[in-house]
């Protein structure tokens, strides 16, 4: 078999799997959806009420930090509404059918983190336009969009992992609600509803500390044409981090519940 043929075989099943996914989002629209819809509500609301009050308090309407906020939250809530589906094609059998398929068997999990990648990306863009509709703009090179709208997606993958970790798992219900109320409250706590500085003392260190406040600082910074080097590199390193941890965690969780027909 060539490597080309050998190629094929690995990305074919993928994209298979990913147009599935697509498939049971246009049945069930609201897993999408929720990652336009309620951020997209939230930049609004927060906008049209407390952007005077914030532009008092601060000089600045603090929209270059709402928008990436707003974004990474949105993308969260998606990726953890796709998660609530796993339990049930665990507990049903389905990937134990896709892991006795002839197809490579790391395509399910491939297909996944795609389709996760492809509905980041577009949320995203749109976000971001709505943010441009209210004032949102790259004072620095245009290519900065670029970087902004790829960031979300690697935390979407990053996130993606985590919640398949989780998912997998006999009674993971309650467990992925916890894990989708730490994740919005981590994506809060990054400057975008007030800055840092306005925050209680005992949790500014915390909230700086945290992984999704480089991520949303990167962002901000590559709107308002800032030098972005450093939290860029420091959202990087986050996120290859926890991948690294929880991607082998997920893989393992979805390698035994595929093999035990159940949970892992």
């Amino acid at each position: 078999m060539s490597p080309s043929t050998a190629r094929s075989r690995r990305i074919t099943p993928a994209l298979v799997l990913t147009e599935r996914m697509f498939m049971h989002w246009r049945l069930h629209p609201m897993v999408p959806l929720q990652s336009v819809l309620l951020p997209t509500v939230l930049l609004l609301t927060y906008y049209l009420v407390v952007s005077k009050s914030m532009v008092q308090l601060t000089g600045s309407d603090n929209l270059a930090t709402l928008v990436p906020m707003c974004i990474v939250a949105g993308t969260m809530m998606g990726t953890l509404g796709a998660g609530f589906h796993i339990p049930g094609e665990r507990d049903s059998g389905l990937l134990s059918r896709f892991w006795v398929m002839p197809v490579h068997r790391g395509s399910f999990l491939a297909g996944t983190l795609l389709a996760e990648a492809v509905q980041t990306l577009v949320a995203s863009f749109l976000l971001m336009l709505v943010g441009m509709g209210l004032g949102l703009r790259f004072d620095g090179a245009w290519p900065a969009v670029i970087p902004f709208l790829l960031l979300p997606v690697l935390v979407t993958l990053v996130f993606t992992a985590i919640v398949m970790a989780v998912a997998v798992r006999s009674n993971s219900a309650p467990l992925l609600t916890l894990l989708g109320g730490i994740a919005i409250g981590m994506a809060f706590c990054t400057g975008g509803v007030a800055p840092l500085e306005h925050f209680p003392e005992w949790i500014q260190p915390i909230a700086r500390a945290q992984p999704l406040a480089p991520v949303i600082d990167a962002m901000r910074a590559l709107a308002e044409g800032e030098p972005a080097g450093r939290p860029l590199l420091t959202a990087l390193a986050w996120l290859v981090g926890l991948g690294a941890v929880f991607g082998p965690i997920a893989v393992r969780g979805y390698r035994s519940a595929a093999q035990s027909g159940g949970a892992g």
